[in-house]
């Protein structure tokens, strides 16, 4: 827990885990979130445009990385906009709860879920619940140990040894997070790991206050690890989504001696983030119902 944390350095460096440290995203979304989406959810009719709206919500837009509940919400919307989906007459609603949840809930997860659901008696945040611990099972499943991080993270965790702490920030399941890095042999490479559980990616890296003034830096590859970082007065630097290995190339052979000698900031950082920007859109590629 935060209260936990020990610094042992002066700089603090946070790490998004799925598609930014591990080539994972792809692979959890494509044949673990989304088969279970079109199953709980009643999609299998429309499952083509289900597919496709999930895969730009948590792929390939700004909203990318988001945590799985609003990610869900979003998949609804884009559904009930979507021409041929209602061409078809299918009905997709927004299940208000769980959007009232997700409002009144910063720790979006399955534990504060089924502590949520001990005094409140809501079939569809029951039915949430399911859609979500199947895709925990799944992602066991399909996932397992086999998904090395890309290259140049595990040099990059080697040479941070000593000159700064690495926080492991995420919105994937706390035992989810430990068994990838543990199995990867990265979790003794880091100083802490902060799943869901922990919090949002904004609360988890407010540890920033615990160091000097441009001494933490978030590594992200989705817009929502910016705000985070960007929240807490902190710099990042973007693994761009397709670009991986070429961005972890340039983190190992630039940008960390750049930030451990205090020269990140101002242009360099901000030429990084306008091409991050370039890599994600705003609005899907089809036409939506105005």
């Amino acid at each position: 827990m935060a209260n936990q944390y020990v610094k042992q350095n002066d700089f603090l460096i946070g790490v998004d885990s799925d598609g930014c440290a591990f080539d994972t995203m792809e692979l959890k979304h494509k044949e673990c979130f989304i088969p279970c989406i079109i199953h709980h959810w009643g999609l299998k009719g429309v499952s083509k445009y289900a597919r496709e709206a999930a895969e730009f919500v948590n792929l390939y837009s700004k909203s990318r990385g988001v945590n799985r509940f609003p990610a869900l919400i979003e998949v609804f919307k884009l559904l009930q906009r979507r021409p041929e989906v209602v061409a078809r007459g299918v009905k997709v609603e927004i299940p208000e709860s769980l959007v009232k949840w997700i409002e009144q809930e910063t720790k979006l997860g399955n534990p504060a879920l089924i502590k949520f659901l001990e005094t409140h008696d809501d079939p569809v945040l029951q039915k949430t619940l399911q859609w979500s611990a199947d895709i925990n099972q799944t992602v066991d499943r399909i996932v397992g140990e086999g998904v090395p991080p890309f290259p140049y993270v595990r040099e990059s965790m080697q040479a941070l040894q000593g000159k700064a702490d690495v926080l492991v920030v995420s919105a994937t399941p706390q035992a989810a997070l430990e068994k990838e890095w543990a199995n990867q042999g990265l979790a003794q490479l880091v100083s802490a790991i902060y799943g869901q559980e922990m919090g949002t990616k904004k609360e988890s890296l407010a540890l920033a206050s615990l160091y000097p003034a441009n001494h933490t830096l978030m590594i992200g590859d989705a817009p929502g690890d910016y705000k985070a970082a960007k929240a807490n007065n902190a710099l990042f630097f973007p693994i761009n989504p397709g670009e991986e290995e070429a961005s972890w190339e340039r983190f190992y052979k630039e940008a960390m001696a750049k930030f451990l000698n205090e020269e990140f900031a101002g242009e360099y950082q901000q030429a990084l983030l306008d091409d991050f920007d370039s890599h994600l859109p705003l609005d899907p590629p089809w036409r939506q119902i105005d």
